[in-house]
């Protein structure tokens, strides 16, 4: 799996013009799911986006997490972090998961997040989606299940 974690003052998506969910601080996840990956995957990028320290302390110093903070987390499905453009311009996107198993396990990690006590909102999987939100630092961090980064 790979994310995209933004840590956010808020943030909310919508779909046809209509809002299907919003938060306060806390973080926006870009999360995609390979052809490769399983629910250990899952588990891993739930814990390691519920546990990521990249929130300040009272010195300003990056040492508190989302459980920390009592922040949220917006999850947005998002196939195209496997677009491969190693050849040409027009990405490929190869190692993205068939939709069943990428709906299922971004779901399941949805379900992770929120069992280890993060509260946790989604877009709705496979839909063009619109997605605001207010970036705080800017803080981004891409998080992999596999060793590529």
């Amino acid at each position: 799996m790979r994310a995209v974690f933004q840590r956010v003052k808020k943030a909310s998506v919508s779909v046809g013009g209509q809002e299907v969910a919003s938060q306060g601080k806390g973080a926006m996840v870009l999360l995609a799911v390979g052809k490769e990956d399983t629910e250990k995957d899952a588990h891993y990028m739930a814990e390691k986006i519920a546990g990521l320290r990249v929130f300040p302390d009272s010195e300003g110093k990056m040492n508190l997490s989302l459980l920390d903070i009592g922040g949220e987390v917006l999850l947005i499905s998002q196939f195209t972090l496997y677009g491969d453009v190693k050849k040409g311009k027009r990405p490929g996107f190869d190692g993205a998961a068939a939709p069943e198993l990428g709906e299922r396990l971004y779901l399941l990690t949805a379900e992770a997040l929120n069992r280890l006590g993060v509260t946790t909102r989604t877009g709705v999987f496979g839909a063009y989606m619109q997605v605001e939100l207010v970036n705080d630092g800017p803080v981004t961090i891409l998080i992999s299940s596999k060793k590529e980064f």
